[in-house]
């Protein structure tokens, strides 16, 4: 597939490269060159759904107080 590149530098992905890479506006790409100098783009996006189930589940449930006491502590710590 081809795409021409526009006066201000920008591209058009092709409608079959979008659709296969479940792009949407405002979806953000990388580019980079490989040693080669080839240029590789991959999606910097993901949606939220794929997140979840990353960060493990605490055995108990943090108090209000204890969320309190931790956001003082952290202020206090100047983070």
């Amino acid at each position: 597939m081809y795409a021409t590149i526009t006066t201000k530098g920008q591209v058009t992905i092709p409608k079959a490269i979008r659709d296969k890479l479940n792009l949407r506006a405002g979806d953000k790409l990388d580019f980079s060159l490989d040693s080669d100098g080839d240029l590789r783009i991959t999606t910097a996006t993901a949606p939220v759904t794929e997140l979840k189930g990353m960060v493990p589940k605490p055995a108990t449930a943090a108090t209000l107080a204890e969320m309190d006491q931790a956001i003082r502590a952290g202020a206090q710590d100047g983070r």
